[in-house]
């Protein structure tokens, strides 16, 4: 097989909008000296981008712009976006932004003869070389043709536009309306356009949320998905979730979870600095208590915590947890710990999440605590909600914040299974659950995983007292885990037996010293006997070697005397 060889050209030149999330979807920006078609229906944020790339040009790229409008004065686009904090006024001063301003009453156009755009293509142009503007935006184009009715004029002189732009190395932004059948309602700038962005404010259940998406970008990659995007109080931003990579680094450090009984189940030393923790189960078994010894622990080391509440307020929050002995309100006072309270039906997942990103950019906090994300459900689909929450799980990953998510479980569901299907995202997930027997409801911790440490793989019995929480070790009785009431008769039980057990013990211990004692005794008795035998047997002995000596003098005399009668 023979090689292939590609020719390898210069790359496509972009400029950057500045606008966040836009340039990281383009690969860069929009295509340098070239039209970008920007398109939706009526209230979508089309003139919102647009006058950003032109603003964010004339700020932060040194590049200055032309706005030319149909629908607003330049008084009322000075008026609209001073609430986006951009004074237009200002620049306009500077020399670095021209708003041009062309009425258009569908009364005064009269199509006769031949139809064309010199007239603006002269104030364009004069527009342009004022200030030697790099960029253009033309909103909307529609009102070009409003009373006109020959197509085929329009095209043409749409098509002329478009190269004029082109040939001149102007990067320009036409906005236009959506179409019946088409993306807009000449139908022809999507196909002339080199870049094309398609802008749409859609309302599910009751809440709006607005998407954009990359239609086409001729010479360019480019993220394909529909992708969230907000209009706020500083502009326009996107939320794509392909803008953050799984580039973020892994630290060794660990921190205390606030509980020492769970910080032994996670290898002795708690969770790593910037992983994420799940902590799920259902209504009632302590997600929250465990979330709020989290928020505390870090608080106590010095280190600043964002507690954002999906159900209760600051207030309640407070005055709760110090039923359990631990005080939030000193924290609260010297800056460590922030309670961020918001009922998810207030408005989008999107304005949820910008919020979320927004404070903690001002806070700098390094642990961040989130109860619960189930609520959320309520405000987007299981697939918009985990899209949300998983480019927050990456984004506070990337900034290495410690966060602890609470999420409700249904009765009777699989442990393994969450509302909201983010467990395979979370590097530890903690799991409560109830415990019923006798009569009781009980509640029981265990570790479900924790990715990079050795954790217990037993149930924990989980207390929560006025004095704090407690973990007891699992206690296994013949039918299983014992917990309440039946862990304290059977401890009850096993102490009774462990003591009559020791009764006895020490009852043969004492009867086993009586018998040695005894045996003792005894054998003294046999030791004196034994002397005294072999006392009188010694005396014996003794008698008889003093007979025997007697006898053998005897002899020795009797010999003696027969020697001296015989002499």
């Amino acid at each position: 097989m023979s090689n292939e060889i590609k020719k390898s050209g210069p790359s496509l030149e972009k400029s950057l909008t500045g606008i966040a999330g836009l340039d990281e979807i383009t690969n860069g920006g929009l295509p340098k000296g070239r039209s970008t078609l920007v398109c939706g229906a009526a209230g979508c944020g089309k003139t919102v981008l647009a006058m950003q790339f032109l603003v964010n040009g004339a700020i932060e790229y040194n590049e200055t712009g032309v706005f030319m409008a149909f629908e607003e004065t330049e008084t009322e686009l000075a008026q609209n976006f001073d609430s986006l904090g951009f004074d237009l006024e200002e620049l306009v001063k500077q020399k670095k932004l021209v708003l041009e301003h062309i009425h258009l009453e569908r009364s005064e156009i009269e199509e006769t003869g031949e139809y064309d755009l010199e007239g603006l293509f002269v104030r364009l142009a004069y527009a342009i070389d004022t200030i030697g503007a790099q960029r253009v935006v033309m909103d909307t184009i529609e009102s070009l043709f409003s009373g006109l009715q020959n197509e085929s004029i329009l095209r043409a002189e749409i098509r002329r536009l478009f190269r004029w732009l082109k040939d001149r190395g102007i990067t320009s932004i036409v906005t236009g309306e959506k179409g019946e059948k088409s993306l807009t309602r000449m139908g022809i700038e999507e196909y002339i356009s080199d870049c094309v962005i398609v802008l749409d404010n859609r309302i599910n259940d009751f809440i709006a949320t607005r998407r954009l998406r990359i239609l086409k970008y001729r010479g360019s990659a480019h993220g394909g998905n529909e992708y969230p995007f907000l209009l706020d109080e500083q502009g326009l931003s996107v939320q794509p979730i392909t803008s953050i990579g799984l580039q973020h680094s892994a630290s060794t450090e660990r921190v205390s979870s606030g509980i020492p009984a769970l910080d032994k189940m996670l290898g002795g030393q708690g969770y790593y600095r910037g992983s994420s923790i799940l902590v799920s189960g259902t209504a009632g078994v302590g997600k929250s208590t465990i979330a709020a010894y989290f928020a505390y622990a870090a608080c106590m080391r010095g280190e600043r915590c964002c507690y954002f509440s999906m159900e209760e307020s600051a207030a309640q929050i407070i005055r709760n947890m110090k039923s359990i002995g631990l005080d939030f309100t000193p924290l609260v006072e010297k800056g460590l710990l922030i309670i961020h309270p918001a009922r998810p039906s207030v408005f989008g997942l999107e304005m949820h999440l910008v919020t979320m990103q927004k404070m903690i950019d001002a806070y700098k906090p390094q642990v961040v605590v989130l109860d619960p994300i189930t609520n959320l459900v309520s405000v987007g689909s299981m697939i918009e909600v985990r899209s949300m929450l998983t480019r927050l799980i990456d984004w506070l990953k990337v900034e290495q914040i410690t966060s602890l998510y609470t999420s409700l479980t249904v009765q009777g569901s699989a442990a393994a299974n969450t509302e909201v299907g983010i467990s395979s995202l979370m590097d530890t997930w903690l799991l409560l659950r109830d415990i019923e027997s006798n009569g009781e409801r009980n509640r029981g911790l265990y570790v479900l995983k924790s990715r990079g440490m050795s954790h217990s793989n037993q149930i924990r019995e989980f207390l929560v007292t006025d004095r704090g929480v407690k973990l007891i070790d699992a206690y296994l009785g013949t039918g299983g885990v014992l917990t309440g009431t039946s862990r304290l008769i059977q401890e009850e039980k096993d102490k009774t037996e462990a003591a009559a057990l020791q009764q006895e013990l020490m009852q043969r211990q004492r009867e086993l010293e009586c018998k040695r004692e005894a045996l003792e005794a005894q054998i003294n008795s046999l030791k004196g006997k034994f002397a005294a035998e072999e006392l009188e047997l010694q005396r014996v002995m003794s008698q008889c070697q003093e007979i025997e000596q007697a006898k053998q003098l005897g002899k020795e005399r009797i010999a003696r005397s027969r020697n001296t009668d015989s002499e």
